[in-house]
């Protein structure tokens, strides 16, 4: 139950330490009994709900494949608390709590559908675009066991709060025009069209009156007439959206452009937060910017090291101590730092932080892969710029919030190199929070320095 990865301290840290629910009021499957004592286990388990008067209120999640606790696709809707094999999906999504996916549970306790479904009242929490397809899936498409929360359906008093991301696949969101009447501007106008030309797969400037009408679209076409002028409204739309200058084409008049084409070159920064994500994120862009002619830097915000296996670091000390011997150096230094991390690799247990220069030795990792890749892409090693935010620096999964010497480093570099334009990565799906935090800093350093009335700003 101490172990990192546990649900058991997960609980314990994001929500028990913080309410006042008395610890003997806390009822979690064990899942460290033997296998034998199961049964009874999960047994025992539903006669403590029943002899407390049933659940009131069922909050729950969903996994991307629809699982609701850990009722894999496939459970029954009458299903009771009970030891279940773990869809390869699920594991997937959770490896990234584990060294390798050969670490993840294949088997765990869950409480049934059918005893969800007997709780008085039900809510469904979900966030994130990965959620959108099995939301829209539990909520407006039939109820199945293959999509565990669409059995939620036949319970009376369900709600399920979700953010927009999560809700962008429903009806409502996605083609409001078929819910009812719909406010028709330029960017539901441009929605509506795209949808329509990519489900019957023809060009947008080939639409007819009558693919409107079949489509729902009968309304847009009595309020802004003939289907060839919204065909061309939504064209040039699509056309001023599309750019192979990313830092604006220089000395070129387009008032619809995405970016100004002055001054050039620009000044640019890419926020990472770790050290692959500029190139996973924005590649093409980051590549097009320098060969553009802009001056490019890249801050990798954080070391990153959380994701170098073990394996890693007794191999690159295995280089440096093979390299000095080349050479000549001595090895004893090197010799001993290796047999050091052999050993502690060796008894390293799964919830045991890494010492300090593990730690630093998986960064170091880390930050040569990041200066691979700026010098594939052409960057000069001196607008590479490491910056160790110290929120990251926990040694574990879990990480510190946003502090004041994150802010402070990140202003430094921004007054340092005075971009024009700055680019941070927008995923905040990033299971480690990672993503967002970053996110935040650079919003509270600009905001600092906006407040501070620095010139380059404005520009």
């Amino acid at each position: 139950t101490d172990a990192l990865q546990s649900y058991n301290r997960f609980m314990k840290n994001n929500l028990f330490d913080h309410v006042d629910i008395l610890p003997e009021n806390i009822h979690i499957p064990n899942g460290e009994i033997k296998k034998e004592e199961i049964k009874s286990h999960c047994l025992q388990y539903e006669k403590k709900i029943e002899a407390a008067g049933g659940i009131d209120l069922q909050i729950l999640g969903i996994g991307n494949n629809g699982h609701i606790g850990f009722n894999e696709p496939g459970s029954g809707i009458y299903s009771r608390t009970r030891l279940i094999t773990l869809d390869n999906s699920t594991r997937i999504a959770n490896s990234y709590e584990f060294a390798n996916i050969s670490q993840v549970p294949r088997l765990a306790i869950t409480m049934g559908i059918g005893t969800i479904l007997k709780a008085k009242k039900i809510i469904l929490l979900a966030w994130g675009p990965a959620k959108a397809a099995v939301i829209k899936q539990a909520v407006e498409e039939d109820d199945t066991e293959h999509v565990p929360a669409s059995l939620l359906q036949n319970h009376d008093d369900v709600t399920f709060f979700v953010d927009d991301a999560a809700a962008a696949e429903l009806t409502r969101n996605k083609t409001p025009w078929l819910t009812g009447d719909c406010e028709w501007s330029p960017k539901m106008i441009k929605k509506a069209v795209v949808n329509m030309a990519l489900k019957l797969e023809k060009p947008v400037l080939s639409l007819t009156n009558s693919d409107y009408n079949e489509y729902g679209l009968s309304d847009l076409l009595v309020e802004k007439g003939d289907a060839y002028e919204i065909n061309l409204q939504v064209y040039y739309m699509l056309r001023d959206s599309i750019t192979g200058w990313p830092g604006g084409k220089p000395d070129a008049v387009i008032p619809a452009h995405p970016e100004r084409s002055q001054p050039y070159p620009k000044r640019v920064i890419i926020f990472s937060p770790h050290p692959d994500d500029d190139i996973i994120s924005m590649g093409g862009t980051f590549q097009r910017l320098h060969d553009q002619g802009h001056d490019v830097h890249v801050g990798y915000q954080t070391s990153g090291n959380i994701a170098v296996t073990d394996e890693f670091v007794t191999r690159f000390l295995d280089f440096a101590v093979g390299f000095e011997e080349i050479v000549g150096i001595d090895t004893r230094t090197s010799g001993k730092i290796l047999t050091d991390a052999r050993e502690f690799i060796a008894t390293k247990k799964s919830n045991q932080v890494d010492t300090p220069t593990i730690r630093n030795i998986k960064g170091l990792i880390r930050r040569g892969e990041a200066r691979a890749t700026c010098r594939y892409v052409g960057i000069p090693d001196q607008n590479i710029h490491f910056m160790n935010l110290p929120f990251y620096e926990t040694g574990t999964i879990e990480k510190n919030p946003m502090g004041e010497q994150d802010v402070l480093i990140t202003i430094d570099l921004l007054r340092k190199i005075k971009p024009q334009q700055v680019f941070c990565a927008g995923d905040f799906a990033d299971p480690h929070g990672t993503h967002l935090v970053c996110f935040n800093v650079v919003l509270e350093a600009l905001r600092r320095i906006k407040e501070d009335g620095d010139e380059w700003l404005k520009d």
